[in-house]
């Protein structure tokens, strides 16, 4: 791929490659725009097939958290980490571990703060306070706020209410069929509240400890990965890895509802985004649904207070909505009016910080 001409056209910072040779860390960070304020972000571990895979999915998840802090009201920018590494292996080797990420955290220092990074997809609040002992430039740590995967899950629910209430007129969930792709650290606490409002649940997962789990504690029927997308149900609630909705998935889907806690669940949010809205497919933008996670750490920066954060998630309800009722006005993608509304306030906040303030 042509890096400059991608991040040109998307308005990118910067994107920097950490290799640690004795560690064997192979990580890549980008840092999409620090408008609003410090690029903040999750390191997640994947084994990508390689460095191209590698770069796309940290340039698209980098953007995608620009837009997700700006339509949450938070006063940062987007940034992401991946790092290329079996996430399995890693585990299980727990003194290289130390090594690795604490390796991982002096690059982050080396960045000054334009990037602060937190807990994501196969990594944990101990890799973050790995990750601590070399900078401050980390949060969702322990002894602070945690781990964000409840918080996520949270705010993944408020929005599937927010649906609800726009389809059904009625945040009732009682015998609505959800199917949840992927019950790791956020789906199985999706799944939680679902099951306690009601909701007949549908998991989708390869972990068969989690499906075990799930099928005991929920009730839940397992289905096959090959066949999620072509399901038969009320609400699908994509909690996997992203691009899942793509030209060749869109056109098998049976639900009515869209809202989960994967990233960039569009392959193409321009033209997927408008194939979801001309099916009649409610879609709740993936970075205001899951923006539950970021609200929590943003506030470990600031003065943490539970009830606070509970707050700035409960307006997730509020934003999907809204939303979802500008869509059907205007007549336009729910994924096209949510970057709008993330755009407008990003060029809204250009302007302010162009106008000098002496901090002394």
């Amino acid at each position: 791929m042509k890096i400059f001409d991608y991040m040109q056209q998307y308005g990118y910072e910067q994107l920097v490659y950490f290799h640690d040779k004795a560690t064997d860390l192979k990580a890549i960070t980008c840092i999409h725009s620090t408008v609003l304020g410090p690029s903040l972000g999750g390191t997640r571990i994947w084994n990508y097939q390689d460095e191209d895979e590698a770069t796309l999915d940290v340039l698209r998840l980098a953007r995608g958290m620009t837009y997700k802090s700006a339509c949450a009201g938070l006063n940062l920018g987007g940034g992401k980490a991946v790092i290329i590494a079996d996430p399995q292996e890693l585990r299980k080797d727990i003194v290289r571990r130390e090594a690795f990420f604490r390796s991982f955290g002096r690059f982050v220092e080396g960045l000054n703060g334009r990037y602060i990074t937190a807990e994501d997809m196969n990594t944990t609040t101990q890799d973050m306070d790995y990750i601590n002992m070399e900078t401050n430039f980390v949060v969702g740590l322990e002894h602070k706020s945690g781990n964000p995967a409840p918080f996520t899950a949270l705010g993944v629910y408020k929005a599937i209410l927010a649906c609800c209430e726009a389809e059904y007129g009625s945040t009732c969930l009682k015998g609505k069929k959800v199917l949840v792709q992927g019950i790791g650290a956020v789906g199985y606490r999706l799944c939680q509240h679902l099951h306690e409002d009601g909701a007949e649940l549908f998991v989708s997962e390869l972990n068969r400890e989690r499906v075990a789990a799930a099928v005991e504690k929920f009730g839940a029927v397992e289905v096959d990965g090959n066949d999620v997308y072509g399901f038969d149900c009320d609400i699908f609630a994509p909690c996997a890895k992203g691009a899942g909705l793509n030209d060749e998935t869109i056109p098998r889907l049976k639900c009515k509802i869209i809202a989960g806690a994967a990233n960039n669940v569009l392959a193409d949010i321009k033209k997927h985004g408008q194939q979801l809205h001309d099916r009649g497919i409610i879609y709740a933008p993936d970075y205001v649904a899951n923006a539950g996670g970021v609200i929590n750490v943003y506030w470990e920066l600031h003065t943490y207070d539970v009830e606070t954060v509970k707050r700035g998630i409960e307006r997730i309800y509020s934003q999907t909505l809204e939303i979802i009722l500008t869509s059907r006005e205007k007549n336009l993608p729910t994924a096209l009016i949510a970057d709008q509304m993330a755009e407008a306030r990003i060029d809204a906040m250009r302007h302010v910080n162009s106008i000098y303030l002496n901090k002394r």
